[in-house]
């Protein structure tokens, strides 16, 4: 009896203890997840120029399609998945207006309390390389002038400071990585990564926003349109991409090259923001081969890698200025004047009349239309008629005979056949009301042109038209019988 109480008050000891040991592990579960979430609040803060495409960027990365461009201060958001804790976050994108007036905007933003998680993204156009270090210089000195304003404990800018130096240092290549390392973390700081830590060179890390940043070179698919419309060779390209490097230096960033046109890049670049902003595990080497695909992340430049780019040099030296080398190509106005300068038709119309009214007549045609009337001018018969017969002999139209003359001759004909006919009747009679109207006629006509009347000739004239019609219209088209 006592055996078989021992024994159940053993069981339920066992029991207890893997319920206690079972509710111990789910704690520690929930206690593990809560700590491995995605933290919310991260930023991004985007810097450009107008027209360099950092909307489209960003607009690419969040998967949308749109050209939606705003002003001022923009706001977009990256979707972020965690696929081994199955867990979801957005990380704010925040776009300033390429206008200095908007900088103010950035309050609204970033503040002393979010700044340590921002991510600061530099944009610059490849379309346009002699613009890339004003604006990169630019932009990180309105950068530098709102943390300033911000406010922030020293103390928490120098931890800030101390962690960006920390991270660059702690850079190591990803073949060299761990295999084993986990998909999401932060930086081991054991005694053995202490050990490892060198120092910082000369030129890096010399201006230290305490905030990591991240220069991108958009539309980099214009390098081809750079070689063969501006004649840009190796040596310019590798002038540029070494002053953008110093540049990084200088800041601890790195730097990538994309293309939304071409999608080049785009998955490295959407990869590194989040290794960056949420630790996720990263292991893409540099990419210095390809001239428009460059790679380089924080940690892995110095200046002895970027000399190597200075050997491909012949024309120009490193410590050349960056704007006496790659210059802005001049603007082609001729082209563009010649399309803006198309008048008014009718002011085009009014200039050329007042131009031909300024002109003196040319007597050419009236000097000429002597010499080519017996040459084939088109003219009407009807009213050349008087001019050709005025040189021309009686017997040279009766020699060559035209079909109008001949028509017109048999009208003579019939006008002679019926004047005639009105004249025989009487003849001699003076009252005949015939002779009478065709004597006071001639008579009138005699008086109006100031010559003696011929009446005792019209007979015979009638006569002799009736006789010999071809003679007579031939004579009558000569100006002294129209006269007659």
């Amino acid at each position: 009896m006592a055996a078989a109480v021992e024994k159940r008050l053993l069981d339920g000891e066992a029991e207890e203890d893997e319920g206690q040991n079972l509710w111990s592990s789910i704690l520690s579960e929930v206690s593990t997840r809560s700590r491995s979430k995605l933290p919310p609040g991260k930023n991004i803060l985007v810097f450009g120029e107008d027209g360099s495409g950092k909307t489209t960027l960003m607009a690419k990365l969040q998967g949308a399609e749109h050209n939606k461009k705003g002003r001022a201060l923009e706001y977009l958001y990256l979707s972020v998945h965690d696929e081994d804790i199955d867990d979801h976050t957005r990380c704010n994108v925040w776009i300033l207006d390429g206008d200095l007036y908007h900088k103010g905007l950035l309050k609204f933003a970033v503040n002393a309390e979010s700044l340590q998680e921002t991510l600061a993204v530099f944009v610059a156009d490849m379309s346009r390389p002699w613009t890339i270090m004003e604006s990169l210089h630019k932009w990180a000195s309105v950068l530098h002038e709102h943390i300033d304003k911000l406010k922030i404990r020293p103390e928490d800018i120098r931890d800030m400071e101390q962690k960006l130096v920390k991270d660059f240092q702690e850079y190591v290549e990803p073949e060299e990585a761990s295999q084993g390392s986990p998909r999401r973390g932060p930086s081991g700081s054991g005694q053995e990564d202490e050990n490892v830590i060198l120092p910082l060179g000369d030129n890096i890390l010399t201006h230290n926003l305490g905030v990591p940043v991240l220069v991108v070179c958009t539309k980099c698919d214009a390098v081809s349109i750079l070689e063969k419309e501006h004649d840009y060779r190796e040596e310019h390209f590798d002038f540029i991409q070494s002053h953008i490097r110093r540049f990084c230096l200088n800041y601890g960033a790195a730097l990538i090259y994309t293309s939304v046109k071409e999608e080049k890049n785009l998955d490295l670049l959407y990869k590194y923001i989040v290794h960056k902003t949420y630790g996720f595990h990263f292991a893409t080497p540099a990419l210095v081969v390809e001239k428009d695909a460059v790679f380089i992340p924080a940690g892995w430049d110095n200046e002895k890698k970027i000399a190597i780019l200075h050997e491909n040099f012949s024309t120009v030296k490193p410590e050349d200025a960056y704007e006496d080398f790659i210059v802005m190509p001049p603007v082609r106005k001729l082209v563009h004047d010649k399309e803006l300068a198309a008048e008014d038709e009718q002011v085009f119309l009014m200039k050329q009349q007042s131009h031909l009214s300024k002109q003196p007549a040319t007597p050419t045609r009236a000097s000429e239309s002597p010499a080519r009337a017996p040459s084939g001018s088109p003219r009407t018969p009807g009213r050349t008629g008087p001019a050709n017969t005025t040189s021309a002999s009686p017997m040279a139209s009766v020699k060559k005979p035209d079909p109008n003359i001949k028509n017109a001759a048999a009208s003579e004909g019939v006008l002679a056949s019926f004047f005639n006919s009105l004249l025989s009747k009487k003849t001699g009679s003076p009252g005949s009301p015939g002779a009478g109207t065709v004597a006071a006629g001639v008579q009138n006509t005699a008086k109006k042109s100031g010559q003696k009347p011929v009446l005792t000739n019209v007979q015979e004239e009638l006569d002799r038209m009736t006789r010999k019609p071809d003679s007579i219209v031939a004579a009558n088209s000569s100006p002294t019988e129209n006269e007659a």
